[in-house]
């Protein structure tokens, strides 16, 4: 194959621009894995017009698929975890090009998993988590259980890529094949509430209450890169933090991590006077533990 391929990134090595080459083969019986393409190459480079740039190719009956991709595309998607289909082909492909061992570098900072990634990961996983679990529990309350199903789910998945996470682990495509291993008390929450034979209203009552102690188990952890940034300053604008360039990552549930970790002890609200009579702006700060 790769001879064969050869001809489609050879010219792209002899550009300075280039960082490295990848290549991904399709796997026997998961054809999903390449997106049912039997090759992807993988090209890095320094910077483009476009962030991804993708081409289509036939060769032998077989089809492969070229992938051009920024520096910047790729860190933005192994800091945050929006694109797991390229973290694990980068993971996994073999290395055909390499511009002062640059992939291979990448490749070892993937498996080591540097604290200050991790710390950002466990935070946009939290925060996503958090949204999903009280989202879904209102629903609960109101009666709507299909609904509050379908939050659970999601609530429970981003338990288990935090704990992932948390044991020093990048969370691949087959994460519940992970947790498995790793927590198996999450495991089971999620396999009894896709094969007990309670009724779906029985199923999300129990679940909650499971979860409930999960998550509170996890909440200084998953919270430790806002507290941090907390503690930078006395107090806190909520404009401010939304706009902070490592809280952006996941402003989008920062209000709702904000009530959760105001209700828990977390941090606090600070009152400061505006000149309307008797309206106050609202300041958040951290309570030291």
């Amino acid at each position: 194959m790769e001879d064969i391929l050869r001809s489609i990134y050879q010219e792209r090595t002899s550009q300075r621009n280039t960082l490295g080459v990848i290549s991904i083969e399709k796997r026997e019986k998961v054809n999903s894995f390449t997106e049912n393409f039997d090759a992807i190459l993988l090209v890095i480079v320094k910077e483009a017009e476009e962030p991804v740039f993708v081409k289509h190719y036939l060769y032998e009956n077989k089809q492969a698929a070229l992938y051009v991709i920024t520096e910047a595309q790729l860190k933005e998607w192994l800091l945050l975890g929006s694109n797991r289909k390229f973290v694990e082909w980068l993971y996994h492909g073999k290395i055909l090009f390499d511009r002062n061992e640059y992939v291979h570098e990448l490749k070892i900072e993937m498996r080591e998993f540097p604290f200050y990634g991790r710390k950002i990961k466990m935070a946009i996983e939290f925060s996503k988590l958090i949204r999903r679990y009280i989202d879904g529990k209102s629903f609960f309350n109101n009666g709507h259980y299909l609904d509050a199903y379908n939050h659970v789910v999601h609530s429970l998945h981003h338990l288990a890529r935090l704990a992932v996470i948390e044991h020093g682990f990048h969370p691949e495509l087959t994460v519940w094949n992970q947790v498995k291993q790793i927590e198996p008390e999450i495991y089971k929450l999620y396999e009894e509430l896709l094969t007990s034979d309670e009724d779906l209203q029985k199923r999300l009552e129990l679940l909650f209450l499971a979860s409930e102690f999960l998550i509170h188990s996890r909440t200084e952890s998953g919270s430790s890169h806002f507290l941090a940034v907390l503690k930078e300053r006395d107090w806190w604008t909520i404009n401010e933090l939304l706009n902070h360039p490592e809280i952006k990552h996941y402003a989008v549930d920062l209000n709702m991590l904000i009530e959760y970790l105001l209700d828990k002890g977390f941090i606090e609200v600070m009152k400061v006077p505006t000149k309307g009579q008797g309206i106050y702006h609202r300041y958040y700060k951290i309570i030291d533990r």
